[in-house]
């Protein structure tokens, strides 16, 4: 096939495959036939291209992938394909976040596969949200009844998926691993409160655990009424003000950064339960983005000296990228 086509092909199958869209949606999304689209994904498939995952180093991805590794100084860079979308309308912007979220968990999930496959004692720190559980959702065909998961972080009020209980949980039964969580609140209610929960046996010991972890896993939130912060009420409206007015830009497990990827001075800090950043400094530790509305927070943490590794979104790769 030409060039163009064999690129086309491609992102016909992300979409598809990935994105979760029909071949009809995917015809439209491509300016083609559904004929063709569906000649494609036969090719796709009968080439290799398509197996369990798609091969994200065929797509063209490599440039932005070392330019961020070198920007930010990091071990390495996963870039899935850029979809250039441009969210015209809310079912366009619902459509984004959802291949966004897919393909980042895709992405994630192949590499925890392969950190699995390397090191059958690994133990695997985790944070929680859409993308985690993504990640959570597309790991398959790995036993690794040797290793463990722990969260590091308490559990969320919220009974979802994407909570840090539930996330351990899926990846524990998923692997045949053992599992680890803090039995607390996500946030404490006092800063003497956050003393005595974490003086209490139980947690001593997940939190040893998780500050001796080969790796951690963790996404960033963003700090606007649409952050999952926000929406699942875990923090207020006025709380998230008076974040704001603190400089915070971002959120990772609960911590709250600024644009210079610092620990911003607030209550809020003070009384999540959770490793903080000199902690996470101490081990390994994989970023993943997926969404350009989180841009600026992912820019913020990579600046921090925390993240090791970063896998990210084509789209929201190239904001980051443009942003300097």
């Amino acid at each position: 096939m030409p060039l163009e086509d064999d690129d086309l092909m491609i992102r016909a199958a992300w979409y598809y495959y990935v994105g979760g869209l029909n071949q009809e949606m995917t015809a439209n999304r491509l300016g083609l036939t559904r004929a063709r689209v569906n000649k494609m994904l036969s090719e796709a498939r009968e080439s290799g291209l398509v197996s369990i995952s798609i091969d994200h180093q065929r797509v063209g991805v490599l440039p932005i992938e070392d330019l961020l590794s070198r920007r930010f100084g990091l071990d390495f860079c996963i870039s899935t394909p850029a979809f250039g979308f441009n969210d015209a309308s809310p079912a366009d912007s619902d459509i984004r976040k959802q291949i966004a979220f897919r393909a980042v968990g895709v992405a994630a999930a192949n590499h925890l596969k392969t950190l699995l496959a390397e090191n059958e004692t690994i133990t695997v720190g985790t944070g929680w949200g859409r993308t985690i559980e993504q990640m959570t959702l597309h790991l398959a065909g790995v036993r690794a009844p040797h290793a463990r998961f722990i969260s590091v972080m308490g559990s969320l009020t919220a009974n979802n998926a994407y909570n840090p209980f539930e996330v351990v949980h899926n990846l524990a039964r998923r692997t045949g691993a053992q599992g680890f969580f803090l039995p607390v609140p996500f946030i404490a209610d006092s800063v003497e409160d956050k003393r005595v929960l974490l003086s209490q046996r139980s947690v001593v010991k997940a939190m040893e655990i998780a500050e001796t972890a080969s790796v951690c896993i963790i996404s960033a939130g963003e700090l606007t009424e649409e952050s999952l912060l926000r929406s699942q009420g875990m923090i207020s409206k006025a709380e998230l003000e008076s974040l704001r007015a603190a400089g915070a830009v971002g959120d990772t497990n609960g911590i709250f950064f600024g644009k210079d990827g610092k620990q911003v001075d607030h209550d809020l800090n003070e009384r999540t339960i959770a490793l903080g950043f000199e902690q996470l400094k101490m081990l390994p530790v994989i970023l993943l983005i997926a969404g350009q509305e989180k841009a600026h927070a992912a820019k913020a943490l990579l600046r921090s000296g925390i993240v090791n590794g970063l896998i990210i979104d084509g789209d929201a790769a190239e904001v980051v990228s443009a942003l300097g």
